[in-house]
C-alpha cells in the first residue's frame, strides 16, 4: 500500500494521510512547490528543506527540451542533476505542448509540436512521455493527457476525454511491461472541462484502469472560480478513497483551503514563486506588494510571528529597497517567505486534521483572507509607482 488516510474531518472531506515513494514519505495534504526546469526559481535544495519542502514538481517537456535527457541520465537522474533527495513528481508534458506550442498537430499516435526554444520538431506521446519521465528517475509520474482549453464546446471536450482515455490505457500497459513498480506511482487525470458528465465519465474510466492516484487537471485554465471548484466536486466523489488525489496548478491560500475541504490531498502551483518575483508578498491577511512607497520606512517583517528566515531578518523596507534597486536578493527573500507561506498553511491543516479542528481552521483562515482589503495609500502608490 502506497497511501494511507490517516484521520478524516468529520465535517467536511477533507483527510490527513501519508504517500509512500522510492525517495520518501510524504505527509498529505501537501503542497509541491514548482521546479519546472529542474529548479525552484530563487532557491537552492538546503532552502527548500528549511521552509518544509517535501516533494517538488519537475516537468516533461521542459527537460525533454533542454537540457535534453542525455545530460540528465549522465548526471544520474534528476534527482543527482539538481541535488535534490526528496521526492520528485514530473508532469507529463501534456499541458505544456497544448498551452506553449503555437503549432502543433495531434493525431491518435500522439502530438506532433515545435519547440517553443528554437522552433524544431518534436513529438510526445503516451509512451514518450513515460519513457522519458522513467529516465528522469520521477517518484510520481503522470499519465500523458490532453488539456482542452477554457471555453471549449461540449464537443470537443469529450472527444478530448475519449482521447485521454485512450492515452491512459497506453500509459498504463507501457508502465506495466516497463517500469519497476518500487521506482515510481503512476497517476491518471481526470480531464472533462466543466461538464459534470464527462468528469465523472473521465474519473470512473481512470478508475477501473487502477492508477496509484489521480490527478484532477484542466482547471485553473482561465474559467471562473466557482467553475473551478465544481470541476473538483464532479471529480473528487467518483475517486477511490484509498488513493491520494492531486489538483494540478491550484491556488491561492483560501482555494487550497477549500479544495482540501474537497478531499483533494496533492497541490502545485506558480503563485507563491513567481508572485514574488514581482515583489508580491503572501500574509494570513492577502497579499502585500511590497514596492509600494507605504513600505519605505516600514521596520516590521512581511508578516508578525513568522518563522521562515526572510522575516525573522529583514524588514519590509530594506525587501522593498532591494527590489527598487532591482537586487536580486529582494526577489530571493520574497521567495523564501511565500514559499514558507504556503507550506507553512499545508503543515497547519495536517495538524488541525490531527487535532480535529479543521473546521474552525478552515471558517476562521478563510474568513480572514477574504476580508483583507488594501489600504487606500497601497492602491495610489502602486498607481504611482
Amino acid at each position: 500500500m502506497h497511501f494511507e488516510v490517516l484521520c478524516t474531518d468529520i465535517v467536511s472531506r477533507a483527510r490527513r494521510g501519508r504517500l509512500q515513494t522510492a525517495h520518501g514519505v510524504i505527509e498529505t495534504p501537501v503542497f509541491m512547490p514548482v521546479g519546472t526546469q529542474g529548479t525552484v526559481k530563487a532557491t537552492t535544495p538546503s532552502e527548500l528543506l528549511e521552509v518544509g519542502a517535501q516533494v517538488i514538481l519537475g516537468n516533461t517537456y521542459h527537460l525533454f527540451l533542454r537540457p535534453g535527457l542525455e545530460v540528465i541520465q549522465h548526471a544520474g537522474g534528476l534527482h543527482k542533476f539538481m541535488a535534490w533527495d526528496r521526492p520528485i513528481l514530473t508532469d507529463s508534458g501534456g499541458f505544456q505542448v497544448f498551452s506553449l506550442s503555437k503549432l502543433r498537430r495531434i493525431t491518435e499516435e500522439g502530438v506532433h509540436f515545435n519547440s517553443h526554444i528554437d522552433g524544431s520538431p518534436c513529438f510526445l506521446s503516451p509512451e514518450v512521455s513515460m519513457q522519458v519521465q522513467q529516465m528522469l528517475d520521477s517518484d510520481i509520474v503522470m499519465a500523458f493527457d490532453e488539456c482542452p482549453p477554457y471555453p471549449c464546446e461540449h464537443e470537443y471536450a469529450a472527444n478530448s476525454l475519449d482521447r485521454t482515455l485512450r492515452w491512459a490505457q497506453r500509459c498504463r500497459a507501457w508502465a506495466e511491461q516497463k517500469r519497476d513498480h518500487k521506482n515510481s506511482l503512476l497517476f491518471g487525470i481526470v480531464q472533462g472541462g466543466i461538464y459534470q458528465e464527462l468528469r465523472e465519465k473521465s474519473a470512473r474510466g481512470l478508475v477501473s484502469l487502477d492508477f496509484d492516484g489521480y490527478a484532477i487537471g484542466g482547471v485553473s485554465v482561465g474559467e471562473p472560480e466557482p467553475e473551478m471548484m465544481r470541476a473538483i466536486d464532479n471529480s473528487e466523489p467518483f475517486l477511490p478513497q484509498d488513493k491520494p488525489r492531486y489538483a494540478m496548478g491550484l491556488g491561492t491560500p483560501p482555494q487550497l483551503v477549500e479544495m482540501v475541504a474537497r478531499g483533494v490531498d496533492m497541490f502545485d502551483c506558480v503563485l507563491p514563486t513567481r508572485l514574488a518575483r514581482n515583489g508580491t508578498a503572501f500574509t494570513a491577511t492577502g497579499t502585500l506588494n511590497l514596492k509600494n512607497a507605504t513600505y519605505r520606512t516600514d521596520l516590521r517583517p512581511i508578516e508578525e510571528d513568522c518563522s521562515c528566515s526572510t522575516c525573522r531578518s529583514f524588514t519590509r523596507s530594506y525587501i522593498r529597497h532591494l527590489i527598487k534597486a532591482e537586487e536580486i536578493l529582494g526577489l530571493r527573500l520574497i521567495t523564501i517567505h511565500n514559499l514558507h507561506f504556503y507550506l507553512n498553511l499545508m503543515n497547519q491543516m495536517r495538524t488541525a486534521l490531527e487535532a480535529g479542528t479543521f473546521a474552525q481552521f478552515r471558517e476562521h483562515f478563510v474568513a480572514n483572507y477574504a476580508k483583507y482589503e488594501p489600504q487606500a495609500s497601497e492602491r495610489e502608490a502602486e498607481l504611482d509607482e
